[in-house]
């Protein structure tokens, strides 16, 4: 399955999240940005939940820097890839630096896009994780502890495309993962979009404010 582009997967995934969660669940819907949040509106919309983000960075392996061997949450602790890590040859007491810059990196970006609002209520509530694919699962599995540590009643990932390897691995920390597409020869996200362009802040700004918050 190829999407044309984030938006047109997101209200196809917003069926299939809608046969999960009732509309009248109060639901929170939680995005991953950039790319999540294209993703994720039409699933709140579809739902009459609120939406919001959760922030999370990569964490590279020294001089490797795309090669993700963990990453962090909002003010979570890190969550590592342990077979990254030994495939990188590097530990967790050599991401210190790593771990430092990218911490200082999350919390501009909470700033950035949530201004002076606190982080989303979770506890008690039916939250839905949304990203617009899962490759390693990594950053998504660093949101979901974060998630989880807050006590929602449930909580379900919900992606367009995820690799299968990445879907059986993050499932015990979820109470559902809903996937529209799981090819066994996944290869990179972006390659089952015609659209995957680059997101920018202003994009993030843009989606927020269609769900009435007030960004600084």
């Amino acid at each position: 399955m190829i999407f044309r582009d984030r938006t047109e997967a997101g209200h196809l995934l917003a069926e299939r999240v809608a046969e999960t969660v009732g509309e009248g669940e109060h639901a929170l819907v939680l995005a991953l940005p950039r790319g999540g949040l294209p993703v994720a509106a039409p699933i709140a919309e579809r739902l009459g939940a609120d939406l919001d983000i959760v922030v999370v960075r990569k964490l590279g392996a020294p001089g490797w820097s795309e090669f993700g061997v963990g990453a962090i949450a909002e003010d979570g602790p890190p969550v590592y890839d342990r077979d990254n890590l030994r495939y990188a040859r590097t530990t967790e007491q050599d991401m210190a630096e790593t771990l430092a810059a990218e911490r200082a990196e999350l919390h501009r970006r909470v700033h950035r896009y949530r201004g002076s609002r606190p982080a989303p209520p979770v506890t008690g509530r039916v939250v839905v994780l949304v990203d617009d694919g899962l490759a390693t699962g990594v950053t998504a599995h660093a949101a979901l502890r974060w998630i989880r540590g807050r006590d929602p009643a449930r909580v379900l990932l919900a992606v367009p495309v995820c690799a299968p390897q990445a879907r059986d691995l993050l499932a015990p920390e979820t109470d559902g993962v809903i996937c529209l597409s799981a090819p066994p020869e996944f290869s990179a996200v972006g390659y089952w979009y015609e659209d995957f362009g680059q997101l920018t802040d202003d994009d993030v700004d843009e989606v927020m404010r269609r769900f009435h918050h007030a960004l600084k």
